[in-house]
């Protein structure tokens, strides 16, 4: 089959069983891979229900088409299970090197299943696939883990680990890659870790068939041309997301003070350009990248190497937790990495757990000693305390929405999450197309589906009327790159026009795909998710899409944007609209009529068959 591995590996982890399954081409054709494929596995596989850290969750890794081919970026692969962070479905993706390692290798699923007994690794040598003992590895860091099986196994392999955070089961635990890169949300690294398992280490030898050779070579290196002619490119190289700091600021995005505010006075200390000056070393891509975004970075106060930080990280531990020192944002960077925690949740939670104490919800005698905002020795107390599982860092392991239903009080208005995911680096309450977007992101509050800052500041930040089409819009087209095995940065950081995509993908794969085809399959598997929400719980709708209620009650304190909020009748405005755009119910469910349109007629079965009431 042209474009694809050809294979999905199951390893069962409780009885040893390694099977080789061919890839379907239907499912191929219909779901086309990385997050088609899981969704649609999870939903075929997984009993309703079960517990997201037992052996009947699968954790899945999957990559597209054009991962390990010639087309530009194409470094992708995405984890999936159901998430322990969100009861519901979960995905994360990583760039680095091992999608192109797992094709060569010949899979494009690698499906684990059930529980190991003890530590252990996945060995994935092409056709030699083993399950081996890790108990030398259990304790490391996910960093000292990539170094110490590469110094065992040879350069080649690819590898991806967990920290301490994931064999804790800290439910924001990441899987790390390439030394600094994580699939970082929804806690695929808690799945990994309730498996038992410390590293999966792939090496492949085999070529991916393409179905016209000739016209992908011509066709990858206009595409290749085509990104080093964009005129922002060299700005992008330089700085990636670093660079984005202080305009966030200047516009009132950036999360301050746990949220309360979207301007942080001493921004300007965190700006790319300084990161650059003092601490980097080399630039660092991913797989045939033409864009390369890392920044490997030396931390001379400190004395530890870190890739980053990224705008996520620099918003979440330095603006939420008020670090505005770049050398100190990027060690705690490190210590995040190093432990195996996503930086995007662990900032909120220890931001939290301070806004907490500063406000009296939580004491001295409960946290074990004084903590407070810009204090490096609380931030890493806290984060020790989190992965050890010990005092309050056994609550904090379990997220904002946990830790604020056990402290109570008013905590509830400052656990900065939807459906039970930490918010990532922008603050909405100007913008609120950005808003519902991360109030309907099917993760939880998550900025990798759809971000429209951009386009609230381009047709008026107070406007209401067209946003939720936007939202709509972009939540096709973001997550369309996590079916394909590409990163989205190239269209959407330096302008690469979105139509070579579909033209190159059926020079790959020999099927011919139209935009708006691919288009409808990313719709498909968005209403995909939706449902399986509602499969998970009862009680699913649009109570779950509310953000916390800081945003609409609290108005923001500081900075350009100060004095605003978005009223919860602006919210409820912005829902129906985008329900109605959905083509769901006014409860945030798909119809019948939405699901059997997709092709989704299966779900509408299996909905019904738990009870569940379609309009």
């Amino acid at each position: 089959m042209y474009g694809y591995g050809g294979n999905i590996l199951r390893i069962n982890l409780s009885t040893g069983e390694i099977k080789k399954q061919p890839l379907d081409e239907v499912m191929a054709r219909e779901w086309v891979g990385q997050r088609g494929f899981i969704a649609k596995i999870l939903w075929d596989e997984l009993k309703p229900g079960i517990d997201p850290l037992g052996p009947e969750n699968k954790l899945i890794m999957s990559t597209g088409p054009l991962a390990g081919t010639l087309v530009p970026a194409g470094g992708k692969v995405s984890f999936g299970a159901k998430s322990p962070a969100t009861g519901i479905y979960g995905e994360s993706c990583v760039g680095g090197h091992i999608a192109a390692e797992m094709k060569y290798a010949g899979y494009d699923v690698i499906i684990l299943e059930g529980q190991a007994s003890r530590p252990s690794y996945i060995y994935i040598n092409d056709d030699q696939v083993e399950i081996k003992d890790a108990a030398h590895l259990w304790g490391k860091g996910a960093i000292q883990t990539e170094k110490a099986l590469k110094d065992e196994l040879g350069e080649e392999f690819q590898i991806c680990t967990i920290g301490p955070a994931g064999e804790k089961l800290v439910k924001y635990a990441c899987i790390s890659h390439d030394f600094g890169r994580q699939a970082g949300r929804t806690g695929m690294g808690t799945v990994m870790g309730s498996k038992n398992i410390k590293a999966i280490a792939i090496y492949g030898s085999k070529s991916i068939p393409l179905a016209d050779l000739p016209a992908t070579v011509a066709k990858a290196k206009e595409m290749l041309q085509g990104c080093f002619a964009k005129e922002n490119l060299n700005e992008w190289q330089d700085y990636g997301t670093a660079g984005v700091p202080c305009w966030a600021n200047s516009i009132g995005a950036f999360p301050t003070r746990n949220f309360q505010s979207s301007y942080l006075e001493g921004n300007e200390t965190l700006d790319g350009k300084l990161m650059r000056q003092k601490m980097l070393v080399t630039d660092k891509g991913c797989f045939g990248c033409p864009s390369p975004c890392g920044k490997y970075c030396y931390v001379p106060g400190y004395d530890v190497y870190v890739e980053g930080p990224e705008y996520e990280t620099t918003a979440l531990i330095g603006g939420s937790c008020v670090f505005t020192d770049i050398e100190k944002v990027g060690y705690l960077n490190y210590l995040c990495d190093e432990l195996g925690l996503d930086t995007i949740s662990a900032g909120n939670v220890i931001g939290f757990a301070m806004e907490c104490y500063e406000k009296g919800v939580i004491t001295k005698e409960q946290v074990g000693r004084e903590i407070k905002f810009g204090d490096v020795e609380s931030f890493k107390f806290l984060v020790e305390q989190i992965v050890a599982r010990q005092g309050i860092g056994h609550i904090l392991a379990e997220g904002v929405k946990y830790a604020a239903e056990q402290f109570g009080g008013d905590s509830i208005k400052y656990a900065i999450q939807v459906k039970g995911l930490e918010w990532s680096g922008y603050e909405s309450r100007s913008a609120p197309s950005n808003m519902l977007a991360y109030m309907t992101c099917d993760l939880g509050a998550h900025h990798s589906r759809a971000w429209s800052v951009t386009h609230d500041i381009a047709v008026g930040r107070k406007v209401l009327e067209g946003k939720a089409k936007k939202v709509v819009d972009l939540q096709h087209i973001r997550p369309f790159f996590d079916l394909i095995g590409c990163c989205r940065l190239q269209w959407v950081e330096i302008g690469f026009e979105l139509e070579h995509y579909p033209e190159v993908c059926r020079l790959v794969t020999g099927f011919d795909y139209s935009q708006e085809e691919l288009m409808q399959i990313s719709e498909k598997v968005w209403n995909l998710t939706r449902a399986f929400a509602w499969r998970e719980i009862a009680d699913f709708g649009r109570q779950y899409d509310y953000p916390p209620a800081r945003f609409y009650e609290e108005a923001v304190t500081t900075g350009p944007n100060a004095g605003d909020f978005i009223p919860k009748e602006h919210l409820d405005k912005l829902l129906d609209d985008y329900y109605q755009l959905r083509g769901w119910d006014k409860n945030g469910l798909p119809t019948k009529e939405k699901l059997n349109s997709l092709g989704l007629q299966f779900v509408v079965e299996e909905l019904l068959k738990q009870g569940r009431k379609l309009s």
